[in-house]
This record gives structure tokens, sequence and C-alpha cells, in this order.
């Protein structure tokens, strides 16, 4: 049996629900018994092993949902439809998975014989890194990625998880062993990240590494910087020269790029929270409402309040 999501929840037009470490408990701990071979929880991480109830009782909360901390998985077998932060994936085996704090899931399909391996690390989980010395891909930079990676790199993700694995469930769990294995687990993702990242960035012309760059920081930065003159500053080019290569890139200019990141984490924030308008404009540092509602209007025909209370 294939597991779809419903209809209305493909649209992720309802404010997600969050699946963190107290919702999880109390979805998982009346079917202990059926599950428990292949599910640990305590509270600061939790690991799956190829558990399909676990996905069946997800997909009974009728997503979306959202997280609060770190999950890290891998797809060992079967294939699933997931939209991440509003971007649609397809994921088979062979692919490793990261979302971090703030995404938001929506399942939409997964096949019967999908296969999980993962661990999340709850808001309460000691995380084994010095200040400023944790992998910056999960230091905020980075939401959510999926790397289809080669065998042996999928191999030595699930020894760390069957170790960590093993471990929790000795008498004598020791604690700083398993937040040394999580480190590694990190630091095994973050190469994989970074290494695809560079491949990519080699086999690219200058003027599409340029853009490339600049989708990063404005998906990263749109909020607090709404003028081209940051981005080209962080990219040590003058605005005209970025300017022209972003619309040589892509035939679009760089202003609609930003405008296009801005209003979608907007419409994030409209439709997935109960912040009133006022408040999303401070935050996404627009002068006033006033200015924010006009901008809001001018890019999607609608007001604010009219996208919030958009059905279907």
């Amino acid at each position: 049996m294939i597991i779809f999501a419903d209809k209305k929840d493909k649209k992720m037009n309802k404010q997600p629900k969050l699946m963190d470490f107290s919702r999880m408990r109390d979805i998982f701990t009346p079917h202990l018994a059926q599950i428990r071979e292949n599910i640990f929880f305590n509270g600061e991480l939790g690991i799956v092993r190829s558990e399909p109830t676990v996905f069946h009782l997800l997909m009974r909360q009728k997503p979306p949902f959202s997280i609060n901390d770190h999950r890290f998985g891998i797809i060992v077998n079967g294939e699933a439809h997931i939209n991440f932060n509003l971007q649609d994936r397809h994921l088979t085996a062979g692919t490793l998975v990261y979302i971090g704090p703030g995404t938001i899931i929506n399942p939409i399909r997964l096949s019967d014989d999908l296969e999980i391996h993962g661990i999340g690390l709850f808001t309460d989980f000691p995380m084994p890194f010095a200040q400023g010395q944790m992998p910056s891909t999960f230091n905020g930079q980075v939401r959510d990625f999926q790397l289809k990676v080669g065998e042996s790199d999928i191999s030595t993700a699930r020894q760390i998880l069957d170790t960590i694995w093993q471990i929790v469930h000795n008498a004598d769990y020791h604690r700083p062993t398993v937040t040394a294995l999580v480190a590694a687990l990190m630091h095994h993702y973050d190469r994989l990240f970074r290494q695809q990242t560079d491949l990519q960035a080699i086999s690219r012309s200058r003027e599409q590494t340029i853009f490339d760059r600049f989708i990063q920081l404005a998906g990263q930065h749109c909020t607090e910087h709404h003028q081209i003159g940051y981005y080209a500053e962080r990219l040590c080019l003058t605005e005209r020269y970025l300017s022209t290569v972003i619309r040589q890139a892509s035939g679009t200019t760089a202003k609609d790029w930003i405008d296009h990141a801005l209003i979608t984490r907007i419409k994030i924030e409209l439709r997935h929270t109960d912040k009133p308008a006022a408040q999303i404009a401070e935050e996404m540092n627009f002068a006033t409402p006033s200015f924010f509602s006009k901008y809001f209007r001018r890019l999607t025909g609608m007001t604010p309040l009219a996208y919030k209370n958009l059905k279907g």
C-alpha cells in the first residue's frame, strides 16, 4: 500500500503542527509494544530503523509538520515524495537527508517499501561542539538538503547510526560516546554536502557560480536586506555587474529574485503562523505595515490578510 497525504494537505494550506519530542512521544507511546524494536526515544534524541508503522502513525496526524531541532536520515529502500519548505523533493534509496530547525515538512507520497534510518537531536540534546565550532552547514545557513551519494558513504552513515543504536540500549549507556558519534555523523553529512556543492561549482561557469551564490544569499538574507546593494557588496561586485550577470544567467532581474525569496518567506509566515501582519512587517524589516501591505499586494495581487485567509 502506498501512503498518500490528504489532498487538502498537499497545498500546505494549514498551520503546521510542531512535531517535537513531546508530540512524538504522545503519538508513539500507545504503540510501543509494536514498534519498540525499531524505535528509541529519550528526552534528548530519537532513533528510528525502518519501522513502517512509524510513518503510518505520523501520516494520521495530518501534515504539514514543523520541527525545531536537527534530524538526519538515510533512505535505505523505496521512495518518498516530500515537500520541504515549499519545495517538492523526490527521494530514492541512497539519499542522505538533513532537515533543520524551522523546516516545514509535508509528506505527499510514501511508497509501501519505504525504509528510513534516522536520528533526531531534540532541543535538550547537548550539541557536541564548542560555541562557534559547529559545522557551518548546521548553524542555520542551510535549512534542509538531500544528497544522492554512493554506497560507501551510505554505509558509513549507517554504521554510525547502528553504533549509536547499540550504545543507547546498553545498560551502561555512555552519553559522551553517543555525543561523539553524533559529532562524527554531522561531520560526515557536512563533508558530503560541501563536497557536492564544490563539485557543482567547479562544473559551472563563473557567471553561473555568481548566480547560485546570489540565490543562496537572497534565500538567507532577504528578510533583512531587500536591495541589490547588499548582495553586490557580499559578492565583492558592483551592482551593475551583478545585475548584468543575474539577468544573463536567468533572464530575470536580481531584484525580482530578491522579491521572490522575500514573498515566499512572507507567505510561509502568513499561512503557517498566527503572527499579525504588522509583526511580520517588522520582522521582515519593512518601514511600516502600510508599505508591507502595498508591497505584498503589488507582487501577489492580494492583501496579506486575504492571502492568510485564502482557502484551498
